[in-house]
């Protein structure tokens, strides 16, 4: 029987030795050249074989790791790729403290797929010693963003693009635009990316992306977050060092960059201004929370291959830039964090400052307006036997239009759980009303407003949003919600809460419904009680006479006339146009 036991264990401890030669065996036989490499830069890899790949380097390399953080709306979660040389695993709140942490997002537009196809091979070339490798950076990816996009492939829908042959489409599993997504989040993608974001809480984000306004020389372009919207120290930062800084190291490495080339339709020659990231966009959103953004912007007409290599570039530059910059940019940071606190100005909306500009030396080829034969108007031809160098202007100085002053802290009644609900998500600190109570508040009332007449986004958004201020007694129930400014997330509040923000909730359609009044009134029964009200109210018929004198539209409308007193009397319901959200000075 001793004999058998023996045997036995002799026979597992085989199998084990086997199973482990095997599994050795395996990782160095892995295969790590990539779809794009072995195409000779003509095809991209499908969603499968990313997720596949990454969880190949994972189990081969223990400086990479792999986790599935949340759904998307295609039912398949995201996944974040960890690089982190020490391999000191993925605990963020510690890894933080001593390292500075680059979040790369790929494949939110997957027709745009440079990114997916450039970050395989960065990671890959990191641990295998082919470049050097970040001492104190961890680098994290989402692998492909847009999951049911990438899963949607075809060859036809990037009309203006040069490669790969088959790529993914624009729209999720919902045909939402997620880069559009990232302050209202309505898909299951935004609500995940959330989370990733605030469990990385990255010093430096870059969005990888595709574009084509123009045609120039350019294989790359960068669009940084607006420095001036940005503010404080970090825009100073990313305006005078950072990104100099990349232009610099892409020159040494032979490789043209300009700015984001922001035209349509015509030659960029007579110059062109800064895109404004508004927290729609990723670089807008992400740096409500003082990380440095940006995106890497591809020419699409320039050859696949050309494209992906370009991308694998700027993120190494941007590496070693985390690299010799990343003290530094932890102060900054810091230092913005205490840059607003209630008093103080808060800028919400902005204008190009054509007082301040820039110069490019760009580089760009010739274009004229000439006849169609296809349509006989007017078209736009480049000429690429005709490149130039020459000075554009390039305006991207911004200045503020409207401003609010912040306050201590806002109130939302509990009702409004869909907002409360992204608050949470965005980690914002609350309390609750223990108890009911009445306080003095700043009341906003929606004065003016304009809705787009086309659905855009899921939404027929709102903008040029102006408000009334009073102050009021408000009663606020038990469980009603109390958020104070002073926390990190104070610029997430402001754009969010206040309504002519212009990504605010208002502005998203989060509050239609004190839009619509609720209680009207019969004419035949308004009629006798709104003469008396007049009768009753010496200054309110002073009022009501000079309008008719005056307002010719007014004074032909029995129905304007009989509504405009209604709304001046107690009858008129207190909930129309009165925004649910309350200010404490």
């Amino acid at each position: 029987m001793k004999k058998l036991l023996v045997l036995a264990l002799l026979l597992v401890a085989c199998n084990k030795k086997i199973e482990k030669q095997d599994s050795e065996k395996k990782s160095v036989e892995i295969d790590f050249t990539t779809v794009f490499e072995k195409s000779d830069g003509f095809e991209t890899a499908t969603y499968t074989e990313t997720i596949n790949y990454y969880q190949d380097l994972a189990d081969s390399y223990p400086e990479i790791s792999v986790q599935e953080i949340g759904e998307t709306d295609s039912g398949k979660p995201l996944h974040i790729v960890t690089l982190n040389m020490k391999a000191s695993g993925d605990d963020f709140e510690t890894l933080r403290q001593t390292n500075r942490i680059l979040l790369v997002n790929n494949g939110i537009h997957p027709g745009e797929s440079d990114g997916i196809d450039a970050t395989m091979m960065l990671f890959r070339d990191v641990v295998q010693g082919k470049i050097d490798a970040p001492k104190n950076t961890i680098v994290v990816t989402i692998p492909i963003y847009n999951i049911g996009g990438s899963l949607n492939r075809n060859s036809t829908s990037r009309t203006n693009q040069n490669g790969p042959k088959a790529y993914g489409f624009r729209g999720n599993a919902r045909n939402y635009d997620l880069n559009r997504d990232f302050i209202k989040a309505d898909t299951k993608n935004a609500k995940a990316f959330i989370k990733i974001f605030h469990l990385v809480q990255p010093d430096i984000f870059i969005d990888n992306h595709v574009s084509n306004g123009a045609d120039y020389q350019y294989t790359l372009t960068h669009l940084f977050t607006q420095h001036n919207k940005l503010g404080g120290p970090l825009g100073d930062f990313i305006h005078t060092q950072m990104r100099p800084s990349l232009e610099q190291k892409l020159e040494e490495k032979s490789w043209d960059i300009t700015p984001y080339v922001n035209v349509f339709n015509r030659t960029p020659d007579s110059g062109f201004t800064q895109f404004l990231d508004t927290p729609r966009y990723s670089t807008g959103f992400t740096t409500l929370f003082n990380t440095l953004g940006m995106m890497i912007e591809t020419h699409m007409l320039k050859p696949y291959k050309q494209r992906v290599e370009g991308t694998y570039e700027l993120m190494k530059s941007m590496i070693e830039i985390t690299e010799e910059q990343g003290d530094k940019i932890a102060k900054l940071r810091n230092e913005q964090t205490k840059l607003w606190t209630a008093g103080d100005s808060y800028s919400l909306t902005w204008a190009i400052d054509t007082s301040l500009s820039s110069t490019l030396k760009f580089k760009g080829y010739e274009g004229e307006m000439i006849p169609s034969e296809f349509t006989g108007a007017k078209r736009l031809k480049y000429d690429r036997s005709k490149p130039f160098t020459k000075d554009v202007i390039y305006h991207n100085y911004f200045k503020a239009t409207d401003s609010i002053t912040i306050p201590t802290a806002y109130i939302i009644p509990q009702g409004w759980h869909n907002v409360i609900d992204l608050l949470k998500l965005n980690n914002i600190v609350f309390t609750q009303f223990k108890n009911d109570t009445i306080l003095t508040v700043e009341s906003y009332k929606i004065g003016s407003y304009e809705t787009r007449t086309s659905p855009y986004e899921g939404h027929y958004s709102h903008y040029n949003t102006n408000v009334n201020t009073s102050n009021e007694k408000v009663k606020f129930r038990k469980g009603d919600y109390l958020i104070s400014t002073d926390q990190k997330a104070i610029r997430y509040l402001l754009e969010t809460l206040e309504p002519s923000a212009p990504d605010s909730f208002f502005n998203w359609n989060f509050f239609d419904t004190v839009l619509q009044q609720k209680e009207g009134f019969s004419p035949y029964v308004w009629e006798d009680k709104a003469e008396q009200l007049l009768k009753n109210n010496p200054k309110l018929e002073i009022e009501y006479n000079i309008k008719i004198s005056y307002d010719e539209d007014f004074a032909n409308s029995w129905y304007a006339q009989l509504d405009w007193l209604h709304k001046q009397s107690k009858n008129y319901e207190k909930a129309h146009l009165q925004y649910p959200i309350y200010r404490i000075k």
